[in-house]
């Protein structure tokens, strides 16, 4: 089993203004903790620019140009209250999505089993047309375009377990039932959707939980709902958006999870990848705020996608 690590230096040159949650420090935190002997066979790639034609399967080119076009020479600019840009950010958000097409390549081409983007800035928030919630590109989305598009696959799906709905992942897979979107998120929350009768095409999943669900109402959530729904739809490829700021440590969501939690939901996921598709998957760094947590919980999820699927996990 090889699983990629795809990162590059200039996710750390997206800052932000003092006290924002989507900070450098949450990305240095994974890749330092990643640097132990636990993970030495990690397949270490950085992560290379989209090109433009591979945005453009997800985003508007005014939505492209609208983000590189607003990227400051000095300071901040902010595309909303929640998403500011500096001078880096153009080059980081392009490596985002990139990092996230080059994964689909790798696993493609047979060098790694699956693959973690561990990037920033996060994307599953970003619409065709709209940058927000502190997303520019929504890079998953452009991954799987991308596996459809660059290598003839027809189904494609995305798993998000990030505490915020992925509601820019859900807007561009709505109408397109060979795209699977399951997510479980806290409801009512940001960005306010994810309500259970929101199915577009009868493939979208969405599972809402409470604040302070907890454990079992998540692991029931991905076991009675998403995974029989993503079984039933068998994708060619899985991705993941794997969000960590569900951890009960976390500031900015209430779910009450932990690090276990996060390793059994890659577990699961990485079973069906295994039944569906050959193991082919790609995770891709989503939320996660509180940076001893995060780190720890991405911790946890490398692991288990190192280890593959092992059969009974989900027990």
């Amino acid at each position: 089993m090889t699983t990629a690590l795809i990162s590059h230096p200039a996710f750390l040159n997206h800052l932000v203004p003092p006290g924002h949650a989507e900070s450098p420090e949450r990305l240095q935190a994974i890749l330092e903790a990643l640097k132990t002997p636990s993970f030495d066979a990690l397949l270490r790639r950085q992560a290379p620019p989209a090109t433009r034609a591979q945005l453009e399967r997800v985003q508007t080119p005014c939505h492209v140009d609208h983000v590189l076009d607003n990227i400051p020479a000095e300071g901040f600019f902010s595309f909303d209250p929640d998403t500011p840009t500096s001078p880096g950010s153009g080059e980081a958000a392009l490596r985002a999505a990139g990092g996230v097409v080059s994964a689909v390549d790798l696993i493609m081409a047979g060098e790694a089993d699956n693959a973690f983007c561990a990037s920033r800035p996060p994307g599953h928030h970003a619409e065709a047309e709209r940058a927000m919630g502190f997303c520019l590109f929504n890079n998953v989305a452009i991954g799987a375009l991308h596996a459809r598009v660059a290598h003839g696959l027809k189904r494609v799906a995305v798993v998000d377990f990030d505490v915020h709905h992925g509601n820019g992942t859900q807007a561009v897979f709505w109408n397109d039932s060979n795209l699977f979107y399951g997510s479980t998120h806290q409801f009512p929350f940001y960005p306010g959707t994810g309500a259970a009768g929101e199915t577009g095409h009868g493939n979208i999943v969405n599972v809402p939980l409470p604040a302070q669900a907890g454990s079992a109402a998540f692991r029931a959530a991905i076991t009675d709902r998403v995974i029989p729904a993503l079984r039933r739809f068998s994708p060619d490829f899985l991705l993941i958006s794997a969000g960590f700021d569900a951890h009960r440590a976390d500031p900015l969501g209430e779910l009450m999870l932990d690090e276990e939690d996060f390793a059994w939901v890659t577990r699961a996921l990485c079973e069906v990848a295994a039944m569906c598709c050959d193991g082919r998957l790609v995770s891709v760094l989503e939320g996660g705020y509180n940076v001893s947590a995060l780190a720890s919980s991405v911790v946890a999820h490398v692991a288990a996608l190192m280890k593959g699927c092992v059969s009974g996990d989900r027990a």
